[in-house]
């Protein structure tokens, strides 16, 4: 069994921290809360984190989630302001370089494709908008998707297809592709099983399976069975089909607010309302349409309040980052 050690705790915002993301090259992230400014931290040659810039000017209410482009160049930044911020960094300093407006109500997330060339949002308003990256920090609006009937609390995009899901305060995740008749994008699976609010989804890898936490303190782990496969599955229209292959209950006392699936080590870590981490991997002797996994390490006074948000860091191997309603910023590693 592993163990989690602190390896830092970082200050710096007034209030609730509610998202951190690594930059794709695994030495920097950002940071972003309920005092409107964004942190970007970097790491020094002596190994100590540091905040090298404050961007305060983009939002004028709760900054809730931000997220780097793939090629590092771009973060993006959803905020109750129900705009979308995105910033680059083209000449020393970062700018705001664009902001995306259309949503009526507060913006929980938003998330990049795999590419680059698309990104989605997503509302209290119960929409989700995919937006076209253009070039010269021009976005179009791609699509506006009202298939949940509340509050959209996350979007993610699939590690290798232009693929989204998202997860929402109706209980349930939706799957939305291109269509490669009329190039209008549908919801393509509605994955129902969870008894309450939805609050974090992340994919698997490769792609083919996906994990969902939620309110009712369960995780649930679903996998995409394509047409043709082995387990025999129906695939009408011949797309493929969702279905929940495992359910892991008891381990948290509070909703999970967040989920992160690691794309190295295939760990995953759980951010929860009891204030703890959880770090849970799959069994040795697991099998693919009926999974097994085991709590690994569980830190459970990690934050002295909530922990609203974990991610691991892609570059470095069982690093994690977790923040909290404490207004501090911890970074963890996993070790044997």
């Amino acid at each position: 069994m592993g163990r989690l050690t602190l390896e830092h705790t970082l200050q710096g915002h007034k209030g609730r921290i509610w998202g951190v993301a690594w930059h794709p090259n695994g030495n920097t992230f950002a940071s972003c809360g309920e005092d409107k400014a964004i942190r970007i931290w970097t790491l020094s040659g002596s190994g100590t984190w540091s905040t090298k810039t404050i961007l305060s000017d983009g939002h004028k209410r709760t900054i809730r989630e931000i997220h780097w482009s793939p090629c590092g160049q771009y973060l993006a930044s959803a905020s109750f302001d129900a705009t979308t911020a995105i910033w680059s960094k083209s000449v020393g300093e970062f700018e705001c370089n664009a902001t995306l407006e259309g949503h009526e109500n507060e913006v929980k997330s938003v998330s990049w494709s795999h590419s680059g060339g698309l990104l989605a949002t997503c509302s209290r308003d119960k929409s989700v908008w995919i937006w076209e990256f253009a070039g010269d920090d021009e976005f179009e609006c791609a699509a506006v998707l009202n298939s949940h009937s509340a509050d959209v609390k996350r979007v993610v995009w699939h590690p290798k297809k232009d693929v989204l899901a998202s997860a929402s305060y109706d209980n349930t995740i939706k799957l939305y592709s291109e269509s490669a008749l009329d190039s209008d994008w549908d919801c393509t699976a509605t994955l129902s099983s969870h008894t309450s609010t939805v609050w974090g989804i992340d994919f698997d890898g490769d792609g083919e399976r996906l994990i969902s936490c939620s309110d009712d303190k369960t995780l649930k782990i679903w996998r995409s069975y394509p047409p043709g496969n082995n387990a025999g599955i129906a695939t009408p229209e011949n797309i493929p089909v969702w279905k929940c292959v495992c359910t892991l209950a008891g381990h948290h006392s509070r909703a999970i607010y967040d989920v992160t699936w690691c794309k190295q080590t295939g760990l995953i870590a759980t951010a929860c309302g009891d204030n703890a981490i959880r770090i849970f991997k799959e069994s040795s002797d697991s099998n693919s349409d009926e999974p097994t996994f085991e709590l690994v390490t569980a830190e459970d006074s990690a934050h002295g309040e909530d922990v609203n948000a974990v991610d691991w860091n892609p570059v470095t191997s069982g690093q994690l980052l977790s923040c909290s309603d404490d207004g501090t910023i911890k970074i963890w590693k996993v070790v044997d």
